[in-house]
């Protein structure tokens, strides 16, 4: 049932982005970011990246290093849309946020105890 649920919740990010908004998961944000790629003799390419950028207060408590890529201000940012992702996994709002927190909850910990998580999205 989470691997349902990550998949709703997968696939409700994937829409948004194509929106051309991004979507805050309470520890960072998936985004699709303009970034210019180099090519052959010094050329470069504008490319647009899909990223997940960690929220910064969790990366200072962590005391985490990454680039600091920002959203540009004309991107929207959403939070999940619970009642839209249950609607469509044919589970209740509630039990799809609780199974979402908590496994952010895990991978909040995981990074405390510097315990390596893998997590795939489609």
């Amino acid at each position: 049932e989470i691997c349902k649920v990550w998949s709703g919740m997968s696939r409700h990010i994937y829409r948004q982005l194509l929106k051309k908004k991004a979507v805050d998961i309470g520890l960072g944000s998936f985004a699709v970011i303009s970034v210019h790629a180099n090519v052959a003799e010094g050329k470069v390419l504008p490319v647009e990246r899909p990223m997940f950028i960690m929220n910064k207060t969790l990366k200072m408590f962590y005391n985490l290093e990454g680039d600091e890529t920002k959203i540009p201000e004309e991107i929207p940012v959403v939070q999940p849309d619970f009642e839209d992702i249950a609607a469509h996994i044919h589970f209740r709002p509630e039990i799809l946020e609780q199974c979402v927190q908590e496994t952010l909850l895990y991978f909040a910990g995981a990074l405390q105890e510097n315990k390596e998580v893998e997590f795939t999205f489609r």
